[in-house]
């Protein structure tokens, strides 16, 4: 929100730039003659608001959360910093009615992260739900696509009431993200391009989720069974396509654990001890890995009448 246009009228010989600086480093260099209105000599509102939203996405530092660490240990969170919008419009307009060239220092704001250390350490404590399923390690590109959205989940945090999305948390899976092609793919799954693996994940995350009792809002099953868990039991993702989605119905926040690696796709959900949940039963899978086919011959299946 700008502060109002001050009315009075620049002053003739105007010329000189405003440096803006942040930290002593030159972020740009701009001229009052942009920023007026064809013909007048008021700033143009429009034109500055560009002005501070481009100056804003340069200088913004996005606040991390608290995350537990491979050691186990809590990694604190680091506060973020968002430009003080109304006070460099102020500047602004100080130097836009003024004579010659001026400097001004950014000023930005705190943004905290959502997650502290403590209350990392007050939800770590109860596990409420947790599942397993395994897959063939060998198989390099699949097991790198799946670690790499493991990790993408792990150490999230749900609050009560909140939604989460499999594929708004997770992402594009794009090989600028470091996801591959995985040419060889488990019987039934979804032949991805790129991010082959990744509804091993979202199927082991749906299954933890249910266990815990927190509420399904969207899930989809694939066409045809896939080997990694029960019938019925997997959730099929797609950038463009599907997503897996649950809600917290809970009045505590949950935490996801996520780990991808040897083999094993674990996901584990905690809690606080003060938490009220209701688990639902659900069967766990055998130790048998599952069937891989190229996708290809997977491909070829799929248009056989």
């Amino acid at each position: 929100m700008f502060l109002p246009q001050p009315q009075q009228q620049p002053l003739p010989d105007v010329a000189g730039p405003l440096t803006v600086e942040l930290q002593g480093r030159t972020i740009m260099t701009v001229d009052r003659i942009d920023y007026s209105l064809p013909g007048q000599t008021m700033v143009d509102p429009d034109k500055l608001a560009k002005l501070i939203e481009k100056i804003d996405r340069l200088t913004y530092v996005p606040p991390k959360n608290a995350v537990i660490g491979d050691s186990g240990g809590i990694v604190p969170e680091q506060p973020g910093y968002k430009l003080n919008q109304d006070l460099f419009a102020e500047r602004f307009y100080a130097y836009f009615y003024s004579r010659g060239p001026e400097r001004t220092e950014l000023i930005r704001s705190k943004v905290f992260p959502q997650v502290d250390s403590e209350l990392l350490a007050a939800i770590r404590q109860k596990p409420i739900g947790s599942y397993a399923t395994y897959y063939n390690s060998g198989n390099k590109n699949r097991a790198h696509n799946m670690a790499l959205a493991s990790k993408s989940i792990n150490n999230y945090v749900v609050f009560p009431g909140e939604t989460f999305s499999f594929n708004r948390v997770v992402g594009k899976r794009t090989t600028e993200r470091g996801y591959l092609r995985a040419p060889v793919i488990v019987r039934g799954e979804l032949s991805e391009d790129i991010g082959g693996g990744i509804c091993q994940v979202s199927s082991t995350l749906y299954n933890a989720i249910d266990r815990a009792g927190l509420q399904i809002v969207q899930r989809y099953s694939h066409s045809r069974h896939v080997p990694y868990v029960l019938p019925g039991r997997d959730a099929t993702v797609s950038w463009d396509g599907p997503d897996f989605a649950f809600r917290n119905p809970y009045n505590q926040p949950v935490l996801i654990r996520s780990f991808a690696g040897g083999g094993t796709m674990f996901v584990a959900i905690y809690s606080s001890d003060t938490i009220e949940y209701k688990p639902r039963e659900v069967p766990g899978m055998s130790k048998k890995l599952p069937e891989e086919v190229s996708v290809e011959t997977e491909a070829g299946r799929d248009r056989t009448p």
